[in-house]
């Protein structure tokens, strides 16, 4: 089951996420109480499902049941940052530091730091867990994330030599060449970024990445060809089965129906979404929502809720800044120009810019 649960994590394949599952009922059939080892295992497959609250349930299991190992707290920690408990997640990162200081431990850490404005500890923490990564995979990933860090400052050099490295390290790793492909589109390397972005969502079309394949091929005019199409077709059979299963949403998902579909229904899966994490994603992606349907008051407050650990994210400080300019509100302005300056090629930015100036209407 772990090493299913590692392959899944590092290819992004939910395919193998069957066999984990099959792997740890037969586990926990044949030793159902004390078996630690299936406890963590239980809490990375729901994890990996973006079953948080489940897979936090486990972690606390995992840790009354060994305080002493440290893979448990990998597992609380993951849980509760994604449910937005940072407090939370920080003292289950401090303790998995304590026990185990490897790549593991520096990866989250480096989340937590980012996740609350500290951008330079963060690169810190990842050039620590490449440092210490034991395989190509743990390397790789850190300097994946640490490319998606220096993106998310507009530092595009940087950014690239980050991805190229990673995919040296472990090559076709979907995080770097979804990096890649953002890069070169912000470098204007339009046809490359295309290519890169049609491979990467034929082999994992996750939420995140169609959202930016579609996004790559408005950018460069094409919102009409083929590609866009099937790019959209996928999306909106996630967005079914989403409001079908009553499971968890991915945010992107949502931003998809605000932004490209009908933010009503962003609305509703955002809100239920809300009931089950405090994260400041899921703050910033329903207040966004709500801006698109036209509930401004409302989408104000979900701004401020997402602003609350003080992430320099530019994709939070554009959302607002055009909720702010919808409603009259001087600091509209300096919140655009914040993500502005942080990234102006995050197309957010770009799209919330050209709304609150009035070429873009909302819906």
């Amino acid at each position: 089951a772990a090493a299913e649960l590692e392959e899944a994590r590092a290819t992004l394949d939910a395919g193998r996420l069957g066999p984990a599952g099959r792997a740890l009922r037969r586990s926990l059939s044949l030793k159902p109480q004390g078996n630690y080892p299936a406890a963590v295992g239980q809490g990375r497959l729901a994890n990996a499902r973006h079953e948080f609250g489940r897979g936090r349930a486990y972690g606390k299991r995992a840790t009354r049941m060994a305080p002493d190992r440290p893979d448990g707290y990998a597992v609380l920690a993951d849980a509760e940052i994604q449910l937005g408990n940072y407090g939370a997640a920080r003292r289950a990162v401090q303790r998995l530091l304590d026990l185990a200081p490897a790549s593991a431990a520096y990866g989250r850490a480096a989340y937590d730091l980012q996740t609350h404005g500290r951008n330079e500890d963060a690169a810190i923490a990842l050039r620590r867990a490449e440092e210490a990564a034991d395989s190509p995979e743990e390397s790789a990933y850190a300097i994946a994330r640490a490319g998606d860090l220096a993106w998310s400052e507009g530092e595009l050099g940087s950014a690239a030599r980050h991805f190229e490295r990673a995919l040296r390290r472990r090559p076709g790793h979907p995080y770097a060449l979804a990096g890649q492909a953002r890069v070169r589109a912000a470098q204007g390397e339009t046809s490359s970024a295309l290519r890169a972005y049609q491979r990467l969502t034929d082999r994992v079309p996750t939420p995140q990445f169609l959202l930016e394949h579609l996004e790559a091929r408005m950018a460069a005019d094409e919102s009409e060809s083929a590609e866009a199409r099937t790019v959209r077709s996928a999306l909106d059979a996630q967005i079914a089965l989403a409001r079908a299963d009553k499971g968890p949403v991915d945010p992107h998902l949502a931003r998809y129906a605000a932004d490209h579909g009908d933010p009503d229904t962003a609305v509703a899966l955002m809100r239920r979404e809300a009931r089950a994490s405090d994260s400041v994603i899921v703050a910033d992606a329903l207040g966004w929502a709500l801006h698109r349907a036209g509930h401004d008051e409302e989408a104000l407050g979900w701004m401020r809720e997402a602003a609350r650990t003080g992430w320099r994210n530019p994709l939070f400080h554009c959302h607002r800044g055009a909720v702010e300019k919808a409603l009259g509100m001087p600091e509209g302005d300096r919140h655009l120009a914040a993500g502005r300056k942080l990234n102006p090629h995050v197309w957010p930015c770009r799209s919330a810019r050209e709304e609150a100036a009035g070429r873009v209407a909302p819906g």
